[in-house]
C-alpha cells in the first residue's frame, strides 16, 4: 500500500485591506476614499496600504494601474542635464535617421534637435558642404563680428524648455542637410529625366558639343554648328538661341548674374589710362543688335556702342561703385569653377563669354539673347575661355599661340600674353593668375593684371591637353601620358605621377584631391596628404607631400571625355557611350544615369541637376536629370 503524500500547506493569505485598516489606528479615523488618510502615512505604512488595495484590484485595474504608472516612472536624462552637455551628447549621433527618431520622441528633444549647430556637424561629417551665396556670405560676416566667434552661444532660460540661442552660424544647417541627404538618396537609386532635346546631325562634326558651362539658374552649351543654347537648368527648357558666331563654338563661359564688387581691377589701374586695342574701337564695339557704328566717324568713347539697355547687363552703370566692407573682406583669391561658371561683378544679368573657329570673342546677355560686344583680336581658333570671380576680365587662349585679357564689362582687349611657340590648348585660373597648356610641351604662369609670364613649367615631353590650378599647386596632363604636379610658389615640379597609357585628357584638382582621366578609359584618383604621418606641414604646402594612389578605376571601355566629382560623388563620361557614377570614398561603382549611347561629348552636374550631351540614333541628345528631393521624400 503506497505512502500517503504529506498534505500540501495552505498557501498564506495576502493581506486585505480590512485586516490593514483594522491593525492601522489611522486608517481607522477616516474612510477607505480618503486621500487624507493616505498622505498621513508613514513610508512603511504607504507601502502596506499600496499593496493592499492592490490585492484587491482584478486584472483590467491592475493593467490601467500599470499603464497610468508606467509613463510616470519614465526619465528624460536630457532635461536633467545641462543644455550644454545635452547638446554635446546628441552631438555625437551623426545618423540621419537616428537623429530623425530622437526628435520625435518628445517636444524638448525636438527643440534640442533643432540647433542648428549639431546639424552643422553633421553636414560637416557626411561631406554635406553649403554653397554659400553672397548673402549668406555677409550675414555669415555680420555675425563673426558682433560675436567674435562661430562656436554656438546655448542660454538657458527659467521655463521648462531651453530657449537657445540661434545666432551662430547663421545658415539654416537642418533644413540644408535634409535637402543634401534626399539628393544624395535620389543619386543613387532615383532621379526622373526632365527633359530630352535632339537636335538632327546634318554633318559628321555639326552637332558636336564643343562646351558646356553651367551654374543653379542656367545651362550653356557650344556646338561645331556655330550656335550657343541656353537651357533653364532648373527645368530643362531651352531659352535662347544665341546666333552670331560664323563658324564652330570652341569654348563658353558663363557669368553668373549678381555677385560682389571684386574693385581691384581699378586699384590695380586696368581700366585706367589702358591703350586701347589697335584696331578701331568702333569695330571691337560693333553690337550684334544692329551692327551699330560711330556716324561721325571719329574715336568714339568707350561706352558709346553700347544700347542702353543693356548698359546694365554688363555693369556699365556701377563701373564707379565705392568699395565696401564685404569687397574688401572677400579678396581672397578663388579658384575657377568645373563647370566653367564664373561669380559675377554686381551686372544685372547673366552673361555668356564664347570663342570659337571665327577668332572672336563674343559677350552676351543671356536675359535678351543679344551679343553686346565683338571683340577682336585673335588670329585662329579660340579654344578655351575663362573669367575671373568677380570681375569682369575673361582669357581667352587660341590656336595662334597667345592669350588675351580682355574686359568684358567695356568690351575692350587689355593685353597679349605672348610666349608659347604652338597652339595655347587650354588654361584655368585662380585669382589674378592664370596657367597655360600648349602644344609646345610647356605650361606658363601669368600674371593677369601686369601680363608677366612668372613661370615657364618645363618637364612633359609631348602636347599638353589639360592643365589644374588651385592657387598652390598645378596639375598638367597631356600625350606623354603622364600627369606632372608643379609648385606655383616656385614653379618646381614636385610630382611625376603615371598610371595612365594613353592621353591624359581630363583633370580636376580639388581640395586634397587630384583626379585624372585618359584616353585608355581609365579614371585615377590621387590622395594629396603629407608623406609623415606626424608632419606639421599643411596640406597647403607643397613641401614632404605624397601622391598616393586613392583609386584605379576601369571607367569605360574607350576614352574619358567627362569627368567631375565632388565630396561623395564622381560621375564620368566615356566614348563607348556610357555615363557612370562612382562612390567617390571608396570607388566602387553606383549605377549608370542615363541609357547607352553611341557616345558621351560632355556631362556636367550642380547639387540635384545633372547635363549630359550625347549622340543616340544619329542625332545629338541633349538631357537634363533632376535629382531634387520630392515632396514625401523622408529624411
Amino acid at each position: 500500500m503506497p505512502i500517503a503524500s504529506p498534505p500540501t500547506p495552505a498557501p498564506s493569505p495576502r493581506p486585505s485591506l480590512t485586516s490593514f485598516v483594522s491593525a492601522t489606528p489611522a486608517c481607522s479615523k477616516y474612510p477607505f476614499n480618503s486621500l487624507q488618510e493616505f498622505v498621513s502615512l508613514g513610508s512603511s505604512d504607504r507601502f502596506q496600504y499600496i499593496q493592499a488595495i492592490l490585492s484587491e484590484c482584478n486584472a483590467s485595474e491592475l493593467l490601467f494601474i500599470s499603464t497610468t504608472i508606467a509613463p510616470l516612472l519614465k526619465r528624460d536624462f536630457l532635461r536633467d542635464l545641462p543644455i550644454e552637455i545635452a547638446l554635446h551628447i546628441l552631438s555625437y549621433i551623426t545618423d540621419a535617421k537616428t537623429l530623425a527618431r530622437a526628435s520625435q520622441v518628445s517636444k524638448y528633444w525636438n527643440r534640442l534637435l533643432a540647433d542648428e549647430w549639431i546639424w552643422k556637424r553633421v553636414c560637416d561629417v557626411h561631406d554635406f558642404q553649403p554653397e554659400l551665396d553672397a548673402k549668406d556670405r555677409r550675414r555669415l560676416r555680420a555675425t563673426r563680428r558682433g560675436n567674435g566667434d562661430e562656436d554656438l552661444a546655448l542660454q538657458a532660460s527659467s521655463s521648462t524648455m531651453p530657449r537657445l540661442n540661434l545666432s551662430l552660424p547663421q545658415y539654416a544647417y537642418r533644413k540644408h542637410f535634409k535637402v543634401a541627404y534626399t539628393t544624395m538618396k535620389a543619386w543613387r537609386r532615383g532621379g526622373h529625366l526632365l527633359r530630352a532635346h535632339r537636335i538632327p546631325i546634318v554633318s559628321p562634326d555639326s552637332g558636336v558639343v564643343t562646351s558646356v558651362a553651367m551654374d543653379l539658374e542656367w545651362v550653356v552649351v557650344g556646338l561645331a554648328n556655330c550656335r550657343i543654347y541656353v537651357f533653364s537648368a532648373k527645368t530643362g527648357v531651352l531659352a535662347r538661341t544665341l546666333i552670331g558666331h560664323e563658324s564652330g563654338v570652341w569654348a563658353v563661359n558663363l557669368v553668373s548674374r549678381g555677385g560682389r564688387w571684386g574693385g581691384s581691377a581699378e586699384r590695380e589701374g586696368l581700366w585706367d589710362g589702358e591703350e586701347e586695342s589697335r584696331r578701331d574701337t568702333a569695330e571691337q564695339l560693333r553690337c550684334a543688335v544692329g551692327g551699330m557704328a560711330n556716324p561721325t566717324g571719329g574715336r568714339p568713347g568707350l561706352d558709346q556702342f553700347v544700347p542702353p539697355s543693356l548698359r546694365s547687363a554688363v555693369g556699365l552703370d556701377n563701373v564707379n561703385r565705392p568699395r565696401t566692407a564685404d569687397d574688401e573682406e572677400d579678396e581672397e583669391p578663388k579658384h575657377s569653377d568645373v563647370c566653367s561658371a564664373s561669380e559675377g561683378w554686381g551686372q544685372v544679368n547673366a552673361l555668356v563669354v564664347s570663342g570659337g573657329c571665327d577668332k572672336v570673342v563674343r559677350v552676351w546677355d543671356v536675359k535678351s539673347g543679344y551679343c553686346i560686344y565683338v571683340l577682336h583680336g585673335h588670329t585662329s581658333t579660340i579654344r578655351c575661355i575663362k573669367v575671373l570671380h568677380h570681375r569682369p576680365i575673361a582669357v581667352s587662349g587660341s590656336r595662334d599661340c597667345t592669350l588675351r585679357v580682355w574686359d568684358v564689362q567695356r568690351g575692350r582687349m587689355l593685353r597679349v600674353l605672348q610666349g608659347h611657340q604652338q597652339s595655347v590648348r587650354c588654361l584655368d585660373v585662380h585669382g589674378n593668375k592664370v596657367v597655360s597648356g600648349s602644344y609646345d610641351c610647356t605650361c606658363r604662369l601669368w600674371n593677369v593684371d601686369t601680363g608677366e609670364c612668372l613661370y615657364v613649367l618645363r618637364g612633359h615631353y609631348h602636347q599638353i591637353y589639360s592643365v589644374a590650378f588651385d592657387g598652390v599647386r598645378i596639375a598638367s596632363g597631356g600625350l606623354d601620358t603622364s600627369v606632372r604636379v608643379w609648385d606655383a610658389s616656385t614653379g618646381e615640379c614636385i610630382a611625376l605621377l603615371q598610371g595612365h597609357t594613353a592621353l591624359v585628357c581630363q583633370l580636376q584638382l580639388s581640395r586634397n584631391i587630384l583626379a585624372t582621366g585618359g584616353s585608355d578609359g581609365r579614371v585615377i584618383t590621387f590622395s594629396i596628404t603629407p608623406s609623415l604621418p606626424n608632419s606639421s606641414a599643411s596640406s597647403n604646402s607643397n613641401s614632404n607631400l605624397n601622391f598616393a594612389i586613392q583609386h584605379r578605376i576601369n571607367a569605360h571601355d574607350s576614352s574619358v571625355t567627362a569627368l567631375q566629382f565632388n565630396d561623395n560623388l564622381l560621375v564620368t563620361g566615356g566614348n563607348d557611350g556610357r555615363v557612370r557614377l562612382f562612390e567617390m570614398k571608396t570607388g566602387k561603382p553606383i549605377r549608370e544615369l542615363s541609357e547607352p549611347c553611341e557616345s558621351v561629348w560632355k556631362v556636367a552636374f550642380r547639387k540635384d541637376v545633372c547635363a549630359i550631351m550625347c549622340k543616340r540614333a544619329g542625332k545629338t541628345v541633349m538631357e537634363f536629370w533632376s535629382f531634387r528631393p520630392r515632396e514625401g521624400d523622408e529624411t
